[in-house]
């Protein structure tokens, strides 16, 4: 049992960041907000990121993905810093 929870936590993980990021997209063609824009890119971002991760704990576990994960989470957080810092210049 220990060895199938850590597997269904990863891929729930996965799965709620991509559902996430999918509804927020849906949210952006409808709305034409750019905020909403970058947090489903951020939200994307971060479902690769989950996805990175079950690949490498789980399915590839004798290589090392770390410096993939990282650099994924930090594009996320990159984004959606960059879209709040545009959208909060261009609202003056």
């Amino acid at each position: 049992m220990s060895g199938l929870f850590p597997g269904a936590v990863y891929t729930l993980c996965f799965l709620t960041s991509s559902l996430c990021a999918w509804l927020l997209g849906r949210s952006y063609v409808k709305t034409k907000a750019r905020l909403v824009l970058w947090s489903a890119l951020c939200f994307l971002f971060l479902a690769l990121n989950n996805l990175a991760v079950v690949v490498d704990l789980l399915l590839l576990p004798d290589l090392d993905f770390t410096l993939l994960r990282v650099a994924l989470s930090c594009a996320a957080v990159a984004l959606l810093l960059f879209g709040l810092v545009w959208d909060t210049e261009e609202g003056r």
